[in-house]
């Protein structure tokens, strides 16, 4: 093992976080290589830099004219579109996103968090979750409705097995016991879990007290000695619909929970900022048991992680990005505008769900944020269902797992919602009743 993984696995190994490191996480490191030589040499090298492999002329790297004439004359010098990226993402970048996540999420101020480290997308930070923390054999607590992508990273790629328990509690709201039960059922002293919210189907959030609960449930894990890993995936964060709807991300409470509780928070770009093509995403570490060490060694792996993957992500995006939220004069219009429109769908596909109410051929899961709600087919093949509509409506949804209908109205504009939502139950009655 090299030296550098020795020392990082040294500094962690009194944290809560080391139980959790897989084999590969435990050898992972950020070489003092190209990259750590580079960025020393931008500091110190002014006469000459021969470190990077950027072709370069005064200053500032080659270009193709016909890229660089897209752009906007003046906005951007060639560096900021055309170089490499610095490991871990635009420091500014990362420092911005730090302080609107903290603006949007009070409880996490004054808290010991690392500094948001950027990946090449939500789905790059969980795999980059699963290749550190994941070994093959583990189990990952998980709702039973949930991404596809999770199956795929988790147990195709990692080797672990999905722990599944049921979402909806006998009363439409979260199952916070049956969590519990879950996460005390994983054998040994540790436990991961992955909770996503809004959730993906079903658009469901907990209430401020459901979300209390369900940290209150975490923590009485914790009490018994089991080390705890909860991963937040917060791809939808901020469409929160009604009043009831907790606001602030799980990773909130949770950064301080406990010592035997470490929270790991995976955000992006994608939904929050509009910027679906981009791939810019970031991960965050947290637990009340931090020192500076631990959260400087986990960043150096997390760094490694990347290094030897992607090598590090996106600039351009980083940079449109970063202008957008420093300077963009329309920045706080345009997300505000999105936002009033999700709602306005929202409320029209809720309206018109609560026309049928009383079908007992689909019935909805509860949902209040997010991008999409979901039906339950109560036993039928949802498959059937989304080759019916498909074929004979020219209407597409999502099977989920053969028995949940995925409906996503942010693709669907306001005036053809209540025609989809009636198709679909009419579909469903044409083939079942």
């Amino acid at each position: 093992m090299n030296e550098l993984a020795v020392q990082l696995n040294a500094a962690l190994e009194d944290s809560c976080a080391y139980p959790f490191l897989s084999e590969v996480g435990k050898r992972m490191y950020f070489p003092k290589g190209i990259v750590a030589q580079s960025d020393e040499a931008k500091e110190k090298a002014k006469r000459y830099n021969a470190t990077v492999g950027l072709a370069t002329r005064s200053g500032e790297p080659f270009y193709l004219s016909d890229i660089y004439s897209s752009f906007k004359d003046g906005v951007f010098k060639p560096s900021q579109l055309f170089s490499y990226a610095p490991g871990g993402g635009d420091k500014e970048l990362r420092a911005i996103w730090k302080a609107q996540m903290e603006e949007k999420n009070p409880s996490l101020k004054g808290k010991k968090t690392s500094t948001p480290i950027v990946t090449g997308g939500l789905t790059h930070t969980i795999s980059l979750i699963a290749e550190l923390f994941v070994s093959a054999g583990d189990e990952v607590v998980c709702p039973d409705l949930f991404w596809d992508n999770y199956d795929l990273i988790f147990s195709d790629l990692a080797g672990a097995r999905l722990r599944l328990f049921r979402f909806y509690d006998g009363n439409g709201h979260f199952n916070t016991e049956g969590m519990r039960e879950a996460l005390l059922a994983c054998k040994g002293n540790t436990a991961r879990i992955i909770l996503n919210f809004p959730n993906n189907p079903t658009g469901y959030t907990p209430s401020r007290s459901e979300a209390l609960a369900i940290v209150d449930a975490i923590k009485s894990v914790a009490d018994t000695g089991k080390k705890v890993m909860v991963i937040s995936d917060d791809a939808y964060f901020g469409l929160f619909f009604e009043d009831e709807t907790e606001k602030e991300s799980l990773f909130s409470f949770l950064a301080d929970a406990h010592d035997n509780v470490f929270a790991v928070k995976g955000d992006a770009a994608t939904k929050e900022e509009m910027v679906w093509g981009f791939r810019i995403g970031f991960i965050t570490y947290a637990s009340r048991s931090f020192t500076d060490a631990h959260i400087d060694a986990l960043t150096k792996k997390t760094l490694g992680a990347i290094r030897c993957t992607v090598s590090n992500c996106d600039r351009p995006g980083q940079s449109l990005l970063l202008k957008a939220m420093k300077d963009g004069s329309s920045y706080a219009r345009d997300k505000a505008g999105l936002f009033e429109e999700m709602k306005r769908r929202y409320d029209a596909v809720h309206k018109a769900v609560s026309r049928h109410a009383g079908d007992k051929v689909l019935t909805p899961y509860p949902f209040n944020s997010g991008y999409f709600m979901a039906f339950d087919t109560n036993g039928h093949d949802a498959e059937e269902l989304r080759r019916y509509l498909l074929d004979r409506y020219q209407i597409g949804a999502i099977n989920i797992m053969g028995r949940t209908l995925r409906l996503a109205y942010c693709s669907v504009e306001l005036g053809g919602l209540d025609e989809v939502v009636d198709t679909v139950y009419q579909a469903a009655g044409e083939l079942w009743n």
